[in-house]
């Protein structure tokens, strides 16, 4: 059974979030989606743990071979909690490489057992980030086709757009 992690903040989830979860499902036997607390990123996330954990597993009913779980800890912890043994991650550029390089190298230093993976995004998600969304959303523009539907309905909510 192979068994592999992606992880992420995921705040919101990004239809390049989704379209990386989707192919690493086609590769695996079972993903589950990490969902990061993360709670000293940039003044703290717009949604909190639980909010994101439903967003994703809504957005991914569709796929038998995904689950959803929050994580507090080193994500190699988390790794070996759930038995995973491939840590998933989308590339968009060279700076998201550079980046995940280096996360790469230390989780390997702590344990080589768990291969880190990597997926480019495709080109129509290459410039999109969960905080372009959150500028676009916090301002009244729209997110649709950005984000999956779930995650525009809870965007519109908490900043109190209609539809």
């Amino acid at each position: 059974m192979k068994r592999g992690l992606c992880p992420g903040t995921f705040d919101p989830l990004t239809s390049g979030h989704l379209d990386i979860i989707e192919r690493a499902s086609g590769l695996l036997d079972e993903l589950v989606v990490a969902v990061a607390l993360s709670p000293d990123k940039g003044g703290g996330p717009l949604f909190a743990i639980d909010e994101r954990v439903s967003i994703i597993r809504e957005a991914t009913s569709h796929l038998a071979n995904v689950s959803v779980a929050p994580f507090d800890t080193l994500l190699v912890d988390f790794a070996h909690e759930v038995g995973a043994t491939a840590i998933i991650k989308g590339l968009r550029a060279v700076t998201d490489f550079e980046r995940e390089f280096q996360m790469a190298q230390l989780n390997y230093r702590l344990d080589s057992r768990i291969e880190t993976m990597f997926i480019m995004a495709i080109p129509e998600y290459m410039y999109l980030s969960s905080s372009a969304v959150k500028e676009i959303a916090r301002h009244g523009g729209s997110v649709s086709g950005l984000v999956p539907a779930v995650a525009e309905n809870a965007l519109r909510q908490r900043f109190d757009r209609p539809r």
